[in-house]
Protein backbone atom coordinates (compact mmCIF):
# COMPACT_ATOMS: atom_id res chain seq x y z
CA UNK A 1 0.00 0.00 0.00
CA UNK A 2 1.71 3.01 -1.22
CA UNK A 3 2.31 6.73 -0.76
CA UNK A 4 0.40 6.95 -4.08
CA UNK A 5 -2.06 4.13 -3.85
CA UNK A 6 -5.82 4.44 -4.80
CA UNK A 7 -7.22 6.61 -2.08
CA UNK A 8 -9.99 4.14 -2.36
CA UNK A 9 -8.23 1.51 -1.92
CA UNK A 10 -6.11 2.86 0.97
CA UNK A 11 -9.56 3.54 2.48
CA UNK A 12 -11.16 -0.04 2.11
CA UNK A 13 -7.68 -1.97 3.44
CA UNK A 14 -7.62 0.30 6.14
CA UNK A 15 -11.13 -0.35 6.95
CA UNK A 16 -11.18 -3.87 6.61
CA UNK A 17 -7.61 -3.56 9.02
CA UNK A 18 -10.35 -2.07 11.31
CA UNK A 19 -12.66 -4.59 11.25
CA UNK A 20 -10.47 -7.62 11.67
CA UNK A 21 -9.14 -5.99 14.53
CA UNK A 22 -12.23 -5.35 16.19
CA UNK A 23 -13.95 -9.02 15.72
CA UNK A 24 -10.07 -10.11 17.10
CA UNK A 25 -10.89 -7.89 19.88
CA UNK A 26 -14.53 -9.15 20.24
CA UNK A 27 -13.14 -13.29 19.71
CA UNK A 28 -10.47 -12.73 22.57
CA UNK A 29 -12.87 -11.50 24.93
CA UNK A 30 -15.45 -14.10 24.22
CA UNK A 31 -12.64 -16.78 24.67
CA UNK A 32 -11.60 -14.91 27.90
CA UNK A 33 -15.00 -14.53 29.44
CA UNK A 34 -15.74 -18.38 27.99
CA UNK A 35 -13.14 -19.21 30.31
CA UNK A 36 -14.18 -17.32 33.22
CA UNK A 37 -17.14 -19.12 33.12
CA UNK A 38 -15.54 -22.73 32.50
CA UNK A 39 -13.67 -21.90 35.66
CA UNK A 40 -16.48 -21.03 37.90
CA UNK A 41 -18.98 -23.78 36.53
CA UNK A 42 -15.95 -26.95 36.41
CA UNK A 43 -15.02 -25.84 39.80
CA UNK A 44 -18.58 -26.45 41.16
CA UNK A 45 -18.73 -30.01 38.97
CA UNK A 46 -15.30 -31.04 39.91
CA UNK A 47 -15.87 -30.12 43.54
CA UNK A 48 -19.27 -32.17 43.25
CA UNK A 49 -17.12 -35.34 41.62
CA UNK A 50 -14.84 -35.14 44.77
CA UNK A 51 -17.23 -34.88 47.03
CA UNK A 52 -19.02 -37.77 45.94
CA UNK A 53 -16.40 -39.53 45.77
CA UNK A 54 -14.87 -38.88 49.37
CA UNK A 55 -18.66 -39.20 50.90
CA UNK A 56 -18.11 -43.03 49.30
CA UNK A 57 -18.00 -45.38 52.04
CA UNK A 58 -15.25 -47.77 50.29
CA UNK A 59 -13.06 -45.14 49.47
CA UNK A 60 -13.08 -44.31 53.61
CA UNK A 61 -12.43 -48.11 54.40
CA UNK A 62 -9.47 -49.00 51.78
CA UNK A 63 -7.80 -45.38 52.87
CA UNK A 64 -7.63 -46.66 56.61
CA UNK A 65 -6.58 -50.37 55.89
CA UNK A 66 -3.05 -49.67 53.47
CA UNK A 67 -3.69 -53.05 52.83
CA UNK A 68 -6.95 -52.20 50.88
CA UNK A 69 -5.63 -49.22 49.13
CA UNK A 70 -5.98 -51.06 46.13
CA UNK A 71 -9.05 -50.92 45.84
CA UNK A 72 -9.42 -47.02 45.52
CA UNK A 73 -8.74 -47.11 41.44
CA UNK A 74 -12.37 -48.45 40.34
CA UNK A 75 -13.71 -45.92 42.47
CA UNK A 76 -11.36 -42.94 41.06
CA UNK A 77 -12.01 -44.49 37.24
CA UNK A 78 -15.47 -44.58 37.75
CA UNK A 79 -15.52 -41.49 38.79
CA UNK A 80 -13.79 -39.45 35.82
CA UNK A 81 -15.55 -41.95 32.94
CA UNK A 82 -18.86 -40.52 34.63
CA UNK A 83 -18.27 -36.43 35.20
CA UNK A 84 -15.86 -36.37 31.93
CA UNK A 85 -13.24 -35.23 34.77
CA UNK A 86 -9.64 -34.73 33.12
CA UNK A 87 -8.27 -37.22 36.03
CA UNK A 88 -9.83 -38.09 39.88
CA UNK A 89 -6.77 -38.90 42.27
CA UNK A 90 -6.53 -40.67 45.17
CA UNK A 91 -3.73 -39.58 47.79
CA UNK A 92 -3.22 -40.70 51.67
CA UNK A 93 -3.14 -38.43 54.46
CA UNK A 94 0.51 -37.13 53.59
CA UNK A 95 -0.15 -36.34 49.72
CA UNK A 96 1.42 -39.53 48.18
CA UNK A 97 -0.82 -40.53 45.41
CA UNK A 98 -2.32 -43.67 45.64
CA UNK A 99 -4.35 -44.03 42.24
CA UNK A 100 -4.44 -41.71 39.18
CA UNK A 101 -4.77 -41.75 35.18
CA UNK A 102 -1.11 -41.61 35.25
CA UNK A 103 0.81 -44.53 36.26
CA UNK A 104 3.96 -42.50 36.58
CA UNK A 105 2.00 -40.28 39.19
CA UNK A 106 1.90 -43.01 41.47
CA UNK A 107 3.37 -43.14 44.40
CA UNK A 108 4.37 -39.29 43.88
CA UNK A 109 3.83 -36.15 46.21
CA UNK A 110 0.26 -34.22 44.93
CA UNK A 111 0.95 -31.04 44.19
CA UNK A 112 -1.44 -29.02 46.52
CA UNK A 113 -0.80 -25.00 45.91
CA UNK A 114 -2.64 -23.36 48.22
CA UNK A 115 -5.10 -25.85 48.47
CA UNK A 116 -6.79 -26.53 52.31
CA UNK A 117 -7.61 -29.96 51.98
CA UNK A 118 -5.01 -31.33 54.49
CA UNK A 119 -6.61 -29.15 56.93
CA UNK A 120 -9.62 -30.74 56.57
CA UNK A 121 -11.76 -28.16 54.62
CA UNK A 122 -12.63 -28.25 50.64
CA UNK A 123 -10.93 -26.35 48.18
CA UNK A 124 -11.34 -25.59 44.57
CA UNK A 125 -8.53 -23.17 42.39
CA UNK A 126 -6.23 -23.39 39.13
CA UNK A 127 -3.62 -25.96 39.12
CA UNK A 128 -0.74 -26.30 36.02
CA UNK A 129 -3.34 -25.28 34.05
CA UNK A 130 -6.59 -26.88 35.04
CA UNK A 131 -9.53 -26.29 37.49
CA UNK A 132 -9.04 -28.66 40.56
CA UNK A 133 -11.19 -29.32 43.85
CA UNK A 134 -9.39 -31.04 46.53
CA UNK A 135 -11.92 -32.58 49.27
CA UNK A 136 -10.59 -34.10 52.25
CA UNK A 137 -11.55 -38.17 53.22
CA UNK A 138 -12.85 -37.86 56.72
CA UNK A 139 -12.71 -41.06 59.25
CA UNK A 140 -15.14 -42.26 61.66
CA UNK A 141 -12.95 -39.92 64.53
CA UNK A 142 -12.53 -37.03 62.63
CA UNK A 143 -9.11 -37.76 60.93
CA UNK A 144 -8.01 -36.58 57.40
CA UNK A 145 -7.25 -40.37 55.76
CA UNK A 146 -6.72 -38.73 52.51
CA UNK A 147 -7.90 -36.04 49.89
CA UNK A 148 -9.38 -36.56 46.82
CA UNK A 149 -8.25 -34.71 43.99
CA UNK A 150 -10.89 -33.74 40.79
CA UNK A 151 -9.41 -31.58 37.68
CA UNK A 152 -10.55 -30.63 34.64
CA UNK A 153 -7.74 -28.77 32.08
CA UNK A 154 -9.20 -25.85 30.18
CA UNK A 155 -8.85 -25.66 26.72
CA UNK A 156 -6.20 -23.47 24.47
CA UNK A 157 -7.21 -20.24 23.19
CA UNK A 158 -7.54 -21.51 19.49
CA UNK A 159 -9.38 -24.82 20.95
CA UNK A 160 -11.71 -22.04 22.85
CA UNK A 161 -12.45 -20.24 19.60
CA UNK A 162 -12.92 -23.35 17.79
CA UNK A 163 -15.01 -24.89 20.42
CA UNK A 164 -16.85 -21.48 20.54
CA UNK A 165 -20.87 -21.87 19.89
CA UNK A 166 -22.01 -22.26 16.56
CA UNK A 167 -24.05 -19.15 16.89
CA UNK A 168 -20.84 -17.24 18.00
CA UNK A 169 -18.93 -17.66 15.12
CA UNK A 170 -21.91 -17.33 13.01
CA UNK A 171 -22.17 -13.51 13.97
CA UNK A 172 -18.79 -12.86 13.53
CA UNK A 173 -18.83 -14.48 9.79
CA UNK A 174 -21.85 -11.84 9.28
CA UNK A 175 -19.75 -9.07 11.01
CA UNK A 176 -17.35 -9.55 8.69
CA UNK A 177 -19.32 -9.33 5.72
CA UNK A 178 -21.53 -5.96 7.09
CA UNK A 179 -18.07 -4.47 7.82
CA UNK A 180 -16.50 -5.43 3.95
CA UNK A 181 -19.63 -3.99 2.21
CA UNK A 182 -19.81 -1.03 4.67
CA UNK A 183 -15.93 -0.72 3.71
CA UNK A 184 -16.65 -0.73 0.10
CA UNK A 185 -19.68 1.79 0.34
CA UNK A 186 -17.37 4.06 2.20
CA UNK A 187 -14.69 3.72 0.01
CA UNK A 188 -16.94 4.52 -2.74
CA UNK A 189 -18.24 7.52 -1.37
CA UNK A 190 -15.77 9.50 -0.17
CA UNK A 191 -13.56 8.77 -3.62
CA UNK A 192 -17.33 10.60 -4.76
CA UNK A 193 -17.17 13.38 -2.58
CA UNK A 194 -13.61 14.09 -3.50
CA UNK A 195 -14.25 14.17 -7.02
CA UNK A 196 -12.15 11.22 -7.43
CA UNK A 197 -8.90 12.66 -6.96
CA UNK A 198 -6.21 10.43 -4.83
CA UNK A 199 -4.31 11.88 -1.84
CA UNK A 200 -1.32 13.03 -3.55
CA UNK A 201 -3.62 15.31 -6.11
CA UNK A 202 -5.22 16.16 -2.86
CA UNK A 203 -2.16 17.53 -1.17
CA UNK A 204 -0.86 19.48 -4.08
CA UNK A 205 -4.16 21.40 -4.55
CA UNK A 206 -4.08 22.49 -1.24
CA UNK A 207 -0.58 23.52 -1.54
CA UNK A 208 -1.04 25.06 -4.96
CA UNK A 209 -4.51 26.86 -3.04
CA UNK A 210 -2.15 28.47 0.01
CA UNK A 211 0.93 29.48 -2.44
CA UNK A 212 -2.44 31.41 -4.54
CA UNK A 213 -4.23 32.29 -1.85
CA UNK A 214 -0.68 34.47 -0.21
CA UNK A 215 0.73 35.27 -3.64
CA UNK A 216 -1.82 37.04 -5.26
CA UNK A 217 -2.00 40.62 -4.84
CA UNK A 218 -5.88 40.43 -4.75
CA UNK A 219 -7.92 40.02 -1.30
CA UNK A 220 -10.17 36.83 -1.26
CA UNK A 221 -12.75 36.56 1.05
CA UNK A 222 -14.90 32.57 2.00
CA UNK A 223 -18.10 32.98 3.19
CA UNK A 224 -20.52 29.75 4.48
CA UNK A 225 -24.14 29.75 3.44
CA UNK A 226 -24.59 31.65 7.41
CA UNK A 227 -22.39 34.46 6.25
CA UNK A 228 -19.57 33.27 8.44
CA UNK A 229 -16.12 34.19 7.52
CA UNK A 230 -14.66 30.90 6.41
CA UNK A 231 -11.18 31.88 4.78
CA UNK A 232 -9.59 35.42 4.89
CA UNK A 233 -5.73 35.56 2.99
CA UNK A 234 -3.71 38.61 3.80
CA UNK A 235 -4.56 40.99 1.22
CA UNK A 236 -8.27 40.94 1.71
CA UNK A 237 -7.39 41.10 5.68
CA UNK A 238 -5.15 44.06 4.60
CA UNK A 239 -8.09 46.16 2.70
CA UNK A 240 -10.78 45.05 4.90
CA UNK A 241 -8.96 45.88 8.10
CA UNK A 242 -10.38 42.66 9.76
CA UNK A 243 -9.28 41.36 12.86
CA UNK A 244 -7.00 38.51 13.78
CA UNK A 245 -10.12 36.54 15.05
CA UNK A 246 -12.21 37.03 11.69
CA UNK A 247 -12.28 33.87 10.68
CA UNK A 248 -15.40 31.78 11.99
CA UNK A 249 -17.23 35.27 12.79
CA UNK A 250 -20.26 36.16 10.96
CA UNK A 251 -20.38 39.16 8.68
CA UNK A 252 -22.88 41.06 10.70
CA UNK A 253 -20.93 40.80 13.52
CA UNK A 254 -17.85 43.19 11.95
CA UNK A 255 -17.36 46.24 12.14
CA UNK A 256 -17.97 47.11 8.84
CA UNK A 257 -19.52 49.75 6.39
CA UNK A 258 -23.05 48.68 5.41
CA UNK A 259 -22.36 48.91 1.44
CA UNK A 260 -19.43 46.41 2.00
CA UNK A 261 -21.91 44.24 3.90
CA UNK A 262 -24.53 44.36 1.56
CA UNK A 263 -21.77 43.03 -1.30
CA UNK A 264 -20.14 40.58 0.86
CA UNK A 265 -23.98 38.99 1.88
CA UNK A 266 -25.18 39.07 -1.93
CA UNK A 267 -27.58 41.62 -1.05
CA UNK A 268 -26.30 44.03 -3.96
CA UNK A 269 -25.12 42.04 -6.87
CA UNK A 270 -23.84 42.90 -9.98
CA UNK A 271 -19.93 42.99 -10.97
CA UNK A 272 -17.31 45.12 -10.20
CA UNK A 273 -19.07 46.49 -7.46
CA UNK A 274 -17.76 49.32 -5.73
CA UNK A 275 -17.16 49.78 -2.24
CA UNK A 276 -15.21 52.67 -0.67
CA UNK A 277 -13.75 52.93 2.86
CA UNK A 278 -10.75 53.98 4.74
CA UNK A 279 -9.32 55.78 2.25
CA UNK A 280 -9.52 53.09 -0.14
CA UNK A 281 -11.70 51.98 -3.59
CA UNK A 282 -12.39 48.37 -3.67
CA UNK A 283 -13.70 46.19 -6.75
CA UNK A 284 -15.64 43.36 -5.22
CA UNK A 285 -17.01 40.71 -7.18
CA UNK A 286 -18.98 37.92 -5.46
CA UNK A 287 -19.32 34.22 -7.00
CA UNK A 288 -22.34 31.93 -4.78
CA UNK A 289 -20.93 28.11 -4.23
CA UNK A 290 -24.54 26.28 -4.67
CA UNK A 291 -24.63 25.32 -1.03
CA UNK A 292 -20.97 25.64 0.20
CA UNK A 293 -21.79 30.10 0.33
CA UNK A 294 -19.65 32.17 -1.88
CA UNK A 295 -16.29 33.71 -2.57
CA UNK A 296 -15.64 37.43 -2.91
CA UNK A 297 -12.74 38.60 -4.74
CA UNK A 298 -11.33 42.36 -4.16
CA UNK A 299 -9.29 44.50 -5.72
CA UNK A 300 -7.86 47.84 -4.76
CA UNK A 301 -8.58 50.38 -7.42
CA UNK A 302 -7.10 53.85 -5.02
CA UNK A 303 -4.40 54.14 -7.99
CA UNK A 304 -6.47 54.11 -10.61
CA UNK A 305 -9.37 56.04 -9.12
CA UNK A 306 -6.58 58.55 -8.06
CA UNK A 307 -5.57 58.96 -11.92
CA UNK A 308 -8.92 59.01 -12.36
CA UNK A 309 -9.68 61.76 -10.51
CA UNK A 310 -6.33 63.44 -11.88
CA UNK A 311 -7.72 62.56 -15.78
CA UNK A 312 -11.40 63.91 -14.84
CA UNK A 313 -9.75 67.41 -13.33
CA UNK A 314 -7.48 67.80 -16.31
CA UNK A 315 -10.82 67.39 -18.53
CA UNK A 316 -12.60 70.12 -16.73
CA UNK A 317 -9.69 72.48 -17.67
CA UNK A 318 -9.60 71.23 -20.73
CA UNK A 319 -13.63 71.49 -21.07
CA UNK A 320 -13.78 74.84 -19.05
CA UNK A 321 -10.35 76.35 -21.71
CA UNK A 322 -12.57 75.26 -24.65
CA UNK A 323 -15.61 76.60 -23.18
CA UNK A 324 -13.93 80.13 -22.48
CA UNK A 325 -12.21 79.71 -25.52
CA UNK A 326 -15.66 79.09 -27.79
CA UNK A 327 -16.98 82.03 -26.02
CA UNK A 328 -14.17 83.87 -27.03
CA UNK A 329 -14.44 83.01 -30.36
CA UNK A 330 -18.06 84.19 -30.89
CA UNK A 331 -17.20 87.33 -29.35
CA UNK A 332 -14.16 87.93 -31.09
CA UNK A 333 -16.35 87.50 -33.94
CA UNK A 334 -19.27 89.82 -32.92
CA UNK A 335 -16.64 92.28 -32.29
CA UNK A 336 -15.09 91.55 -36.03
CA UNK A 337 -18.56 91.88 -37.53
CA UNK A 338 -19.26 95.31 -35.59
CA UNK A 339 -15.68 96.74 -37.24
CA UNK A 340 -16.66 96.08 -40.53
CA UNK A 341 -19.44 97.82 -39.86
CA UNK A 342 -17.83 100.92 -38.86
CA UNK A 343 -20.21 100.58 -35.43
CA UNK A 344 -17.29 101.76 -33.32
CA UNK A 345 -18.92 102.96 -30.69
CA UNK A 346 -20.96 99.93 -30.29
CA UNK A 347 -17.56 98.03 -30.28
CA UNK A 348 -16.72 100.02 -27.25
CA UNK A 349 -20.30 99.14 -25.14
CA UNK A 350 -19.89 95.49 -26.32
CA UNK A 351 -16.58 95.32 -24.73
CA UNK A 352 -17.77 97.08 -21.25
CA UNK A 353 -20.60 94.92 -21.12
CA UNK A 354 -17.97 91.66 -21.58
CA UNK A 355 -15.57 92.89 -18.90
CA UNK A 356 -18.38 93.82 -16.28
CA UNK A 357 -20.13 90.26 -16.67
CA UNK A 358 -17.08 88.41 -16.27
CA UNK A 359 -15.64 90.90 -13.53
CA UNK A 360 -18.91 90.80 -11.78
CA UNK A 361 -18.55 87.21 -10.93
CA UNK A 362 -14.80 86.98 -10.19
CA UNK A 363 -15.24 90.35 -8.11
CA UNK A 364 -18.32 88.55 -6.52
CA UNK A 365 -16.29 85.07 -5.53
CA UNK A 366 -13.64 86.75 -4.71
CA UNK A 367 -14.98 89.20 -1.99
CA UNK A 368 -16.63 86.09 -0.44
CA UNK A 369 -14.36 83.07 -0.49
CA UNK A 370 -10.75 83.86 0.60
CA UNK A 371 -9.28 80.51 -0.49
CA UNK A 372 -7.39 80.41 -3.60
CA UNK A 373 -8.25 77.15 -4.02
CA UNK A 374 -11.81 76.95 -3.50
CA UNK A 375 -12.21 80.33 -5.47
CA UNK A 376 -10.62 79.39 -8.26
CA UNK A 377 -12.77 76.12 -8.52
CA UNK A 378 -15.98 78.33 -8.44
CA UNK A 379 -14.76 80.77 -11.43
CA UNK A 380 -13.48 77.52 -13.54
CA UNK A 381 -17.39 75.82 -12.92
CA UNK A 382 -18.89 79.15 -14.52
CA UNK A 383 -17.45 78.89 -17.45
CA UNK A 384 -18.25 75.20 -17.96
CA UNK A 385 -21.96 76.33 -16.12
CA UNK A 386 -22.26 78.86 -19.20
CA UNK A 387 -21.54 76.72 -22.46
CA UNK A 388 -24.06 74.50 -20.99
CA UNK A 389 -26.36 77.20 -20.65
CA UNK A 390 -27.14 76.88 -16.66
CA UNK A 391 -26.68 80.05 -14.64
CA UNK A 392 -24.26 79.69 -11.72
CA UNK A 393 -24.98 82.35 -8.93
CA UNK A 394 -23.78 82.32 -5.38
CA UNK A 395 -25.86 83.21 -2.14
CA UNK A 396 -25.49 86.37 -1.07
CA UNK A 397 -24.59 84.60 2.66
CA UNK A 398 -22.08 82.91 1.86
CA UNK A 399 -18.54 84.28 3.16
CA UNK A 400 -15.68 82.07 3.89
CA UNK A 401 -11.58 83.10 5.10
CA UNK A 402 -8.56 80.91 4.57
CA UNK A 403 -8.31 77.94 5.75
CA UNK A 404 -5.74 75.29 5.90
CA UNK A 405 -4.82 73.07 3.38
CA UNK A 406 -5.98 69.86 4.25
CA UNK A 407 -9.54 71.19 4.51
CA UNK A 408 -9.03 73.12 1.21
CA UNK A 409 -8.46 69.80 -0.42
CA UNK A 410 -11.55 68.23 1.12
CA UNK A 411 -13.54 71.48 0.60
CA UNK A 412 -12.35 71.05 -3.85
CA UNK A 413 -13.41 67.87 -3.20
CA UNK A 414 -17.07 67.87 -1.98
CA UNK A 415 -17.61 71.34 -3.79
CA UNK A 416 -16.72 70.07 -7.05
CA UNK A 417 -18.40 66.60 -6.74
CA UNK A 418 -21.69 68.78 -5.46
CA UNK A 419 -21.27 71.16 -8.39
CA UNK A 420 -20.82 68.47 -11.13
CA UNK A 421 -23.94 66.47 -9.94
CA UNK A 422 -25.75 69.14 -10.16
CA UNK A 423 -24.81 70.60 -14.34
CA UNK A 424 -25.62 66.55 -14.69
CA UNK A 425 -29.31 67.41 -12.73
CA UNK A 426 -29.86 70.88 -14.15
CA UNK A 427 -31.23 71.30 -17.81
CA UNK A 428 -30.37 73.40 -20.68
CA UNK A 429 -31.48 77.23 -19.26
CA UNK A 430 -31.13 75.66 -15.28
CA UNK A 431 -29.81 77.03 -12.65
CA UNK A 432 -27.39 76.69 -9.64
CA UNK A 433 -26.54 78.01 -6.60
CA UNK A 434 -24.07 77.62 -4.31
CA UNK A 435 -23.30 78.80 -0.47
CA UNK A 436 -19.88 78.45 1.52
CA UNK A 437 -19.70 79.68 4.98
CA UNK A 438 -18.50 79.36 8.29
CA UNK A 439 -21.00 78.21 11.23
CA UNK A 440 -19.69 77.65 14.35
CA UNK A 441 -16.79 75.63 14.24
CA UNK A 442 -17.46 74.09 10.42
CA UNK A 443 -17.88 74.74 7.04
CA UNK A 444 -20.99 74.72 5.43
CA UNK A 445 -21.73 73.91 1.78
CA UNK A 446 -25.27 74.06 0.23
CA UNK A 447 -25.83 73.20 -3.58
CA UNK A 448 -28.93 73.73 -4.89
CA UNK A 449 -29.90 73.18 -8.60
CA UNK A 450 -33.51 73.23 -10.70
CA UNK A 451 -33.74 69.63 -11.81
CA UNK A 452 -35.85 66.95 -10.64
CA UNK A 453 -34.73 66.31 -7.13
CA UNK A 454 -33.99 63.23 -5.40
CA UNK A 455 -36.73 60.25 -5.31
CA UNK A 456 -36.75 60.28 -1.07
CA UNK A 457 -36.18 56.67 -0.86
CA UNK A 458 -32.93 56.83 -2.30
CA UNK A 459 -31.95 59.62 -0.45
CA UNK A 460 -29.60 57.83 1.30
CA UNK A 461 -28.36 55.42 -1.29
CA UNK A 462 -27.21 57.77 -3.68
CA UNK A 463 -24.43 58.14 -0.83
CA UNK A 464 -23.98 54.66 0.00
CA UNK A 465 -24.18 52.64 -2.78
CA UNK A 466 -21.84 55.34 -4.99
CA UNK A 467 -21.64 53.89 -8.35
CA UNK A 468 -25.01 52.23 -9.23
CA UNK A 469 -26.71 51.61 -12.48
CA UNK A 470 -27.35 54.89 -12.86
CA UNK A 471 -23.61 56.22 -12.33
CA UNK A 472 -22.56 53.61 -14.34
CA UNK A 473 -24.89 55.10 -18.20
CA UNK A 474 -24.04 58.69 -17.11
CA UNK A 475 -20.01 58.31 -15.73
CA UNK A 476 -18.56 58.81 -12.29
CA UNK A 477 -21.68 60.93 -10.66
CA UNK A 478 -22.80 58.46 -8.04
CA UNK A 479 -18.79 57.74 -7.21
CA UNK A 480 -18.43 61.36 -6.87
CA UNK A 481 -21.40 61.38 -4.70
CA UNK A 482 -19.74 58.53 -2.74
CA UNK A 483 -16.22 60.22 -2.29
CA UNK A 484 -18.02 63.33 -1.42
CA UNK A 485 -19.75 61.33 1.53
CA UNK A 486 -16.51 59.48 2.87
CA UNK A 487 -14.75 62.98 2.64
CA UNK A 488 -17.24 64.33 5.33
CA UNK A 489 -17.10 61.43 7.63
CA UNK A 490 -13.48 61.16 7.53
CA UNK A 491 -13.55 64.56 8.82
CA UNK A 492 -16.40 63.73 11.42
CA UNK A 493 -19.20 65.56 9.48
CA UNK A 494 -22.11 64.54 7.20
CA UNK A 495 -23.90 65.02 3.67
CA UNK A 496 -27.56 65.17 3.53
CA UNK A 497 -29.94 65.83 0.41
CA UNK A 498 -33.84 66.95 0.73
CA UNK A 499 -36.04 68.11 -2.23
CA UNK A 500 -36.88 71.88 -2.51
CA UNK A 501 -37.75 72.91 -6.09
CA UNK A 502 -34.97 70.54 -6.86
CA UNK A 503 -31.87 68.79 -4.77
CA UNK A 504 -30.70 70.43 -1.89
CA UNK A 505 -26.98 68.83 -1.23
CA UNK A 506 -25.66 69.81 2.42
CA UNK A 507 -22.45 69.44 3.57
CA UNK A 508 -20.45 70.11 6.97
CA UNK A 509 -16.83 70.13 7.64
CA UNK A 510 -15.58 70.37 10.87
CA UNK A 511 -12.73 73.10 11.05
CA UNK A 512 -10.41 70.39 13.01
CA UNK A 513 -10.49 66.76 12.00
CA UNK A 514 -12.47 64.64 14.70
CA UNK A 515 -9.82 62.02 16.41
Amino acid sequence: MGGRGSLARQLLVWQLVVVVALLCAVGVLSVVQAGANFRTTEGRRMLSVAEDVAATAGVRVSLADPLRHYALAPFATSAQSLSGASYVIITRADRVILTSPDPRQIGEPLEMGGSTASRGRSWVGELAGATVAHVPVIGDRGEVLGVVAAGQRASGFWEGVLDSPDNALRLLGVALVIGVAGSLLLARRVKNQTLGLEPHEITALVEYREALLHGIKEGVVALDPQQRITLANDHARALLRLPPDAVGRSVEDLDLDERLRDVLTGRATGADQLVLGEGRVLTLNRMPLDVHGAVVTLRDRTELMTLQDELDANRHATDTLRAQAHEFRNRLHTIAGLVELGEYDEVRGFINRINTAQGQWRTEVGSRIADPAVAALLIAKSSLAAERGIGLRMDPDSALGHVDDVLSTDLVTVLGNLVDNALDASGERGWIEVSVRVVADEVRVVVRDSGPGVAPELAEEVFRHGFTTKAAEQGQRGLGLALTRQTCLRRGGSVQVHNENGAVFTARLPLEVAV
